[in-house]
């Protein structure tokens, strides 16, 4: 019976070791400065896009939705907005989704009073804390490579 849980013990160690292995990839420098933890990742705001509570003519519509455009760009500039874009059309009419650069809620509004869509009540929001991988931001200095056009 010794012997057994003896047995049992070494493999817990063996088996709870190698499950806790560290990745012989891993770049302290990287990883220190895109804010990881030591898994690779950190908290972000997931902002969903949903229609606003109010309407407009035309002419005042076109002219929040280019500056939500122009805020997108300035935000991604500040590597605040680190994922944006149009949902397909969908049940419930939701319209596009952030991934906000930011660790709470409070800072995610802060970004989003800037938005004149958001802030006119063109369009609404909702938020939730997102644990994703602390690369991500790394993938828009690919993007501006393969975009052909700019909007």
């Amino acid at each position: 019976m010794k012997n057994l849980a003896l047995i049992v013990l070494v493999l817990f160690v063996c088996l709870n070791s190698f499950s806790q292995a560290n990745n012989s990839n891993y770049d302290k420098v990287i990883a220190d400065s895109l804010g990881g933890d030591d898994y690779g990742m950190k908290f972000y705001v997931l902002v969903i896009l949903k229609p606003g509570t109010k309407t407009f003519e035309k002419k005042v519509s076109d002219s929040l939705f280019m500056g939500h455009i122009n805020n997108i760009i300035r935000l991604a500039g500040t590597k605040k907005l680190v994922v944006a874009g149009p949902l397909k059309k969908n049940e419930k009419s939701y319209e596009g989704i952030f991934i906000l650069n930011v660790k709470t809620i409070e800072e995610a509004n802060v970004l989003l009073a800037t938005d004149p869509a958001v802030h006119e009540g063109m369009l609404a929001v909702e938020l939730y804390q997102w644990y994703g991988s602390a690369a991500l931001p790394e993938y828009l200095k690919i993007h501006d490579k393969i975009q052909k056009k700019n909007l």
